[in-house]
């Protein structure tokens, strides 16, 4: 499922959109797959020591599948999303949040992997902005080098088009009172929480 279109300004465009790297899934997939193991294993004894097993082999089982279920939705419902005015993270199935970096608040984008997460093509992004958080760390990014790359691309994109004065702008997608509008209708129809209205009506109003 590709990043919610209606989440983004009229004038914005995707440069990336990414879910969390695949190694994500390994611990709870590795578990499901030794509970099950386990539990076909368990089904040819016999007696009641096997019957004692059986049960305990079922029970890892369903917890192991819960867990992975779980993780998988968490997995699905994540979004890492570079887009051509800002850095957004958004996740959760039912509660919704996020966090969103306007590109010319960041001041430095660092990446981070491990040897071992540097075979997988996984690995931490560090964002410094002028924000209130100050620091924002992104885990299981996919190739978080070549992420790294796009983002400062983005930036000196859209601070040339500032310059020049060439770019699109939030007063080009209409009137402020209308884009206000547009924000609340989100958020009235649980497309956006309310943390992320605030942050969206805080840098439209400046």
């Amino acid at each position: 499922m590709a990043f919610p279109r209606k989440l983004l300004n009229s004038f914005e465009t995707i440069r990336v959109d990414l879910r969390p790297h695949w190694w994500f899934l390994t611990p709870p997939g590795a578990a499901t797959l030794a509970a099950l193991v386990f539990t076909v294993y368990a089904l040819t004894l016999d007696g009641g020591v096997g019957k004692a097993v059986k049960i305990v082999a079922l029970i890892l089982l369903v917890i192991s599948g819960g867990w992975m279920l779980r993780k998988y939705a968490a997995w699905y419902y994540s979004h890492f999303v570079v887009t051509s005015h800002r850095v957004i993270f958004r996740q959760g199935v039912l509660r919704k949040t996020g966090v969103q970096i306007p590109l010319e608040r960041v001041n430095n984008v660092n990446f981070n992997q491990t040897v071992f997460e540097r075979v997988l093509g996984a690995g931490d992004l560090l964002i410094e902005s002028g924000g209130e958080a100050g620091q924002e760390r992104f885990t299981d990014i996919s190739h978080p080098d070549r992420v790294a790359n796009i983002i400062h691309e983005a930036i000196e994109e859209y601070r040339n088009q500032n310059r020049s004065g060439g770019g699109a702008s939030a007063g080009q997608a209409g009137d402020l009172t209308e884009q206000l509008e547009r924000l609340e209708g989100l958020r009235d129809r649980g497309s956006i929480t309310q943390d992320e209205f605030e942050a969206q009506k805080r840098r439209m109003l400046g």
